[in-house]
């Protein structure tokens, strides 16, 4: 007679009376050993699960007792969060596992033999979301000293990326070498969805050795596509829904200062909530302008919305209350920019090379108008 056997409540029992002191002995250590032994570790969403396993105790570390490891067993395992339900015992990793890859979980109960089951072409359990919203500056004809690129994220992406993930190839389908400037910290917003792309100034400002030796990145007259692979994960570690792409045309240097002057102001009707619309003859740096523009009465800003407009060649101002005929100023502070960094009464590439993070004016300028009246 064997001295352990199962109940129809699916438990074990031992009768070591029927059994010899060795088997006795045995059958004990096989009890101790039963939740490992019937246990199984089965995808959980995008997680993995113990099944046929609860802990007596809670453990201090879950992380001796299951791991996960990406290509190899050897290979460090994956950071995430521990769960005990009914179900049994649960790992969600902190990021999303890269679909296609080798998955390897290890179990290894505090009794019992360790058991490693492998998980190959695993597929994706959230579909991608994350999009590229838009690249700024939105028109396709762009100077050929361009200075900036913008890339917009739908949502947070994650860092360290862009100098693989980002191509720019001339019209005969070749990728332009090193076009861009390799920061390594990249130049992210705080939000973390929005990279800023710099064209390097040393192949941009003229009578410096990069332009003289390797020329412009980008050639008058060319085409040009700018490629932004799908594989760049997002800050959950999931690809992009798909890849994005931005042609253009390189267009004449633009080598002019801006000027408010010239700009043509187009105000409003009194007792309306109609824009206030300001053309400026050129298409200006989006991020710049956004934040640089204001409407003033009696020397304090209008409450209000401002936002660009025709590809970047206009600003339009929405006032929350009806306008008051009067006196207003358009308030433009000095750091506003053009696509090829030239500011107001100061060109970009009549300094020497400097480093990108040197220091610029910050001087404003202020342009009356009226709305109603003479």
């Amino acid at each position: 007679m064997p001295c352990c056997y199962r109940t129809t409540a699916d438990r074990w029992i031992c009768a070591p009376f029927r059994c010899r002191s060795l088997r006795a002995a045995a059958c004990l250590i096989s009890i101790l050993a039963l939740g490992a032994s019937a246990a199984s570790i089965v995808r959980d969403g995008d997680g993995f699960r113990v099944n046929g396993w609860t802990p007596a105790i809670q453990p201090a570390d879950w992380s001796a007792i299951l791991t996960i490891h990406v290509g190899s067993l050897e290979a460090p395992p994956l950071l995430g969060s521990y769960a005990v339900t009914g179900d049994g015992l649960t790992f969600h990793p902190r990021f999303a596992i890269t679909p296609g890859v080798r998955v390897f979980a290890k179990f290894a109960p505090p009794s019992g033999s360790p058991m490693v089951e492998e998980f190959a072409n695993l597929r994706e359990t959230h579909a991608p979301s994350t999009s590229v919203a838009r690249v700024l500056p939105s028109a396709d004809l762009l100077p050929s000293n361009q200075l900036k690129l913008y890339l917009e994220f739908s949502a947070p992406m994650s860092r360290g990326e862009a100098s693989k993930r980002v191509h720019l190839y001339g019209e005969g389908g070749e990728e332009v070498d090193l076009p861009f400037v390799e920061i390594e910290q990249e130049l992210w917003d705080p939000e973390q969805k929005r990279l800023t792309m710099l064209f390097d100034p040393g192949r941009i400002k003229r009578g410096v050795l990069p332009l003289a030796e390797l020329g412009g990145a980008l050639v008058e007259g060319e085409l040009y596509e700018l490629r932004i692979d799908r594989g760049w994960p997002d800050a959950e570690g999931r690809p992009l829904v798909e890849e994005h792409r931005k042609r253009f045309q390189a267009g004449p240097a633009d080598r002019t200062a801006v000027d408010p002057a010239s700009w043509k102001i187009t105000a409003p009707t009194p007792g309306t909530r109609e824009p206030v619309l300001v053309a400026f003859g050129e298409p200006l740096d989006a991020a710049v302008l956004v934040r640089c523009l204001e409407i003033r009465g009696d020397g304090q800003p209008l409450a209000g919305s401002g936002s660009a407009q025709d590809a970047e060649t206009q600003w339009r101002f929405e006032p929350e209350e009806p306008w008051a005929a009067g006196s207003y100023q358009l308030a433009v502070c000095g750091t506003l920019e053009d696509l090829a960094g030239n500011k107001i009464g100061k060109l970009f590439d009549v300094d020497t090379f400097q480093p990108v993070t040197v220091s610029i004016a910050t001087g404003s300028v202020s342009i009356p108008f009226r709305i109603g009246g003479q």
